[in-house]
C-alpha cells in the first residue's frame, strides 16, 4: 500500500492548530510524533524531560516548546504522547491521575509496543480518552525520524469508539495503521523485537567477526548483502532461506563452529541458536534434504557440548 501523502511543507503557524500537543518523556520517540503532528496543523505546546540529553533532544526537535514538569504537560495539552520506557508506564499513568492532573475529554495516547489500552484504564477513569499508537520503527533522536514516518506501520490499540480517532492522527504522521487486539500486544511487540533488536546485534557481531578478518569496510561488504536477504525474506519468506545450514553443509558448519571458539566465543551460542532454528524451517519447507539434515544437527548438537558455558 502506498504512503498516505504529507501535508503541504507550508508554515504550520500559518494553519489553524487543531489541537495541543504536550509530550511526557522527550526520549527520541516523543519529540519525533510531535513533529510529526505539527507538520500536520497540530500545534506541540510543553515537553518533559529530566536528562541533558533529553532537554537537548527536545530542543532540535522541537524548538521554542517549552520543557515544563509532567504535570505541566498535562495542563496545557488536549493530546498528551506518554513516550517513556515500557516499564515506567504504569506507574506514570498512575501517579498522573493520583495528582490530579489528567482531565476529562483529555486524549492520551502511549507509544509502548507491550501495553494496548488497559494500562491507561486509571485515566480513563478519570474522564481520559485512551489510544495506544506504536510506531513499528528504530528511531535517532534527529529530525530524520520524522521522514521516515512516512509509510511506517503503527500498531494501534484503542477503544470502538476512538478508531477513527487513532486512525485519523497514525494518517496524519504519515503513518500505516495496523489493528492489534488487547491481548495480542506482547506477541505483537516480540514479534518486532525479535526481528529488529535481535537484527542490530546480529549486523554488530558480523561487522566484529569480518574486522577481525581483515575486511577493513565491513559496512561496505554487508550493505548490499544484507540489503538482499532482508528483501527476499519479507518477498518470499523461507523460500529465501540459503547459506550452509540450508543446503546441509555440516563440515562448513563445524568450521564455522570452531573459528567462532577460537576468536569470538560469545558468539557461538547465538550461531548454534539460530543454526537449529534455521535448519528446522529448512526441513520444514523441503529446503534441507532429511540425509543432510541428521549430520548437520549432529554437528550443531556437539557444539552446543562443546560450549564451556
Amino acid at each position: 500500500m502506498n504512503a498516505p501523502p504529507r501535508p503541504e511543507p507550508t508554515d504550520p503557524r500559518d494553519r489553524p492548530a487543531r489541537l495541543t500537543v504536550g509530550v511526557v518523556g522527550a526520549g527520541r520517540v516523543g519529540p519525533a510524533l510531535a513533529a510529526s503532528l505539527a507538520l500536520a496543523g497540530h500545534r506541540p505546546v510543553a515537553v518533559s524531560g529530566v536528562s541533558d540529553a533529553s532537554v537537548r533532544r527536545a530542543a532540535l526537535m522541537l524548538p521554542d516548546v517549552p520543557v515544563v514538569t509532567p504535570a505541566e504537560v498535562l495542563a496545557r495539552a488536549e493530546l498528551v504522547l506518554l513516550t517513556v520506557p515500557d516499564d515506567a508506564l504504569p506507574g506514570l499513568v498512575e501517579g498522573l491521575v493520583e495528582t490530579g492532573s489528567v482531565r476529562p475529554g483529555q486524549l492520551i495516547v502511549h507509544t509502548s509496543g507491550r501495553y494496548g489500552t488497559k494500562v491507561l484504564d486509571p485515566a480513563l477513569r478519570a474522564g481520559a480518552l485512551p489510544l495506544a499508537l506504536h510506531p513499528a520503527m528504530t528511531f535517532t533522536g534527529t529530525p530524520v525520524d520524522v521522514q521516515r514516518l512516512a509509510g511506517c506501520s503503527f500498531g494501534v490499540t484503542a477503544p470502538e469508539a476512538l478508531r477513527l480517532a487513532a486512525q485519523a492522527l497514525v494518517i496524519e504522521m504519515g503513518g500505516e495503521p495496523e489493528w492489534i487486539r488487547e491481548e495480542s500486544r506482547p506477541l505483537y511487540h516480540a514479534a518486532l523485537a525479535l526481528g529488529a533488536n535481535h537484527l542490530v546485534t546480529l549486523v554488530a557481531e558480523s561487522m566484529e567477526l569480518l574486522r577481525d578478518a581483515g575486511v577493513e569496510a565491513p559496512d561496505r561488504m554487508l550493505g548490499p548483502l544484507l540489503g538482499a536477504a532482508l528483501d527476499n525474506a519479507l518477498r518470499s519468506g523461507d523460500a529465501a532461506l540459503t547459506g550452509p545450514v540450508a543446503r546441509g553443509d555440516a563440515g562448513t558448519v563445524a568450521a564455522h563452529v570452531a573459528e567462532l571458539r577460537k576468536h569470538a566465543p560469545q558468539t557461538v551460542a547465538g550461531y548454534l541458536a539460530m543454526a537449529r532454528a534455521t535448519a528446522d524451517r529448512a526441513l520444514a519447507h523441503g529446503l534441507l534434504k532429511p540425509e543432510l539434515a541428521e549430520d548437520l544437527l549432529g554437528v550443531l548438537a556437539d557444539g552446543a557440548e562443546g560450549d564451556p558455558r
